[in-house]
């Protein structure tokens, strides 16, 4: 999966754009349209929505009687909501999901419309087909479109590791020697690494996909044994041993919603984060002032052989509730978020680098791609050796009652053992693979 993704040239990108946009928009222009009101929910941080309430009212410019709705906030607890109104049939008319929500919400492909339905609407020509069919229903219907690509990649406070007299650690040794730099030079309060339960979870799989040569979930079915899954606990629990990560016991004491709202994180005492490449701005708003936000790199010292063992996945789409009373009113909401040169721009690279060829290319002329976003993804799009399977981002796993919050919070408490917590691990991963 090295080089997934192939950045055209300026030249190229201008023409796509001009052919794309000079045919497509008129026919926009000229459709006819019901005056009504759509909602529109999304999931991410300050800038992520400041940046998409200002594409939404935009829009509604471009639209007269096109009324948008939004409802928006955090992470936390999103997921669980939306499962609910999914099942009720009382979802948003346009949804921004995840990719796992395609198999746990709408399995029998009657959740999500088939966008195809609306393809003289969105056009689908904007996007690689291998990435479009990431996002098909059950049925073949395209229940969603792929907004970004992406993976994770560590982001390193560079003010601290500047405070702490060493550079920014490129390597699992290095950053297990600057976990004992930290607490001899800035005290027991600072760790050059921070991770929740699901971040963990992801380090975890990096970790064992490097060592073991395999993909962590691939066609529904675990690859790992309870001894092999015990090797990557024991891992995790070693960066809380060495000082390299705070317990979860340490992190739930701080009592923040988020890691970007953490004072902790704040002012440079964790020191570092292991996030998606869409998602950090929210934290480089987040530092105090003067500090630095810096992009790290993959590891290739998992294991013995280089590999980094990373992932990339879907970051995330936009989809048509099957329950909508206006689809086409929100398919033009989705082009212009996606492809119009004006929504384009206006969302930038908050949702990640666009997958969008017209939308990428409109950012690269405008010269507006976030710096940090683009570095990120251009690194992770470089180490990355598997595809996520969808079942590893299931909300049995991954949810704040899943199998992954259990497992790492358990054994941070020491309420067991990794022998333990890889045995409650391999049965709630087989238990998803299975359902």
């Amino acid at each position: 999966m090295k080089n997934l993704k192939k950045f055209m040239s300026l030249g190229l990108a201008a023409m796509m754009t001009v052919s794309a946009f000079g045919a497509f928009n008129v026919a926009a222009e000229e459709a006819d349209y019901e005056e009504c009101t759509i909602k529109f929910a999304w999931w991410g941080g300050d800038s992520r929505h400041e940046a998409t309430q200002k594409a939404v009212n935009a829009f509604m410019e471009k639209y007269p009687g096109i009324t948008v709705e939004v409802n928006f906030g955090a992470w936390s607890d999103w997921e669980s909501a939306r499962a609910l109104e999914f099942q009720s049939g009382t979802a948003a008319d346009v949804n921004q999901i995840n990719l796992s929500w395609i198999n746990e919400f709408d399995s029998n492909a009657d959740v999500f419309a088939d966008l195809n339905q609306y393809a003289d609407i969105i056009d689908m020509s904007q996007w690689d087909q291998v990435n479009l069919d990431m996002m098909k229903d059950s049925a073949g219907g395209q229940a969603g479109i792929p907004v970004s690509m992406t993976g994770r990649i560590f982001y390193w406070d560079k003010t601290t590791f500047e405070e702490a007299g060493i550079e920014v650690p490129t390597s699992l040794a290095e950053l297990r020697e600057a976990g004992k730099v930290f607490q001899e030079k800035l005290g027991d309060d600072y760790y050059p690494l921070a991770l929740g339960e699901f971040d963990r979870m992801i380090l975890m799989s990096f970790y064992l996909q490097a060592k073991y040569g395999k993909a962590f979930i691939s066609d529904k079915t675990l690859n790992f044994t309870e001894e092999e899954l015990k090797d990557g606990l024991d891992f995790i629990m070693s960066l809380e041993e060495d000082h390299v990560i705070p317990s979860i016991v340490t992190i739930d004491g701080d009592a923040a919603d988020s890691l970007d709202q953490n004072p902790k994180f704040i002012n440079g005492q964790y020191a570092g984060i292991l996030e998606w490449d869409s998602a950090p701005l929210k934290y480089v708003n987040a530092l105090a002032e003067g500090r630095e936000l810096v992009v790290g790199n993959e590891f290739t010292d998992f294991g013995d052989n280089g590999s980094t063992g990373v992932f990339t996945k879907v970051s995330l789409g936009f989809a048509i509730s099957s329950t909508s009373a206006h689809p086409k009113e929100s398919a033009m909401l989705i082009q212009y978020l996606c492809n119009d040169p004006e929504g384009a721009e206006i969302l930038s690279s908050e949702r990640g680098i666009p997958e969008s060829k017209a939308a990428y290319a409109v950012l690269d002329e405008a010269g507006v791609l976030d710096p940090v976003i683009a570095e990120a993804h251009s690194k992770v799009m470089e180490a990355s050796e598997y595809a996520e399977d969808p079942i590893f981002e299931s909300n049995d796993l991954k949810g704040s009652e899943g199998t992954y919050t259990y497992v790492f919070g358990g054994l941070s408490y020491g309420e067991f053992d990794t022998e333990e917590g890889a045995a409650e691990l391999y049965s709630g991963i087989v238990d998803a693979c299975e359902g």
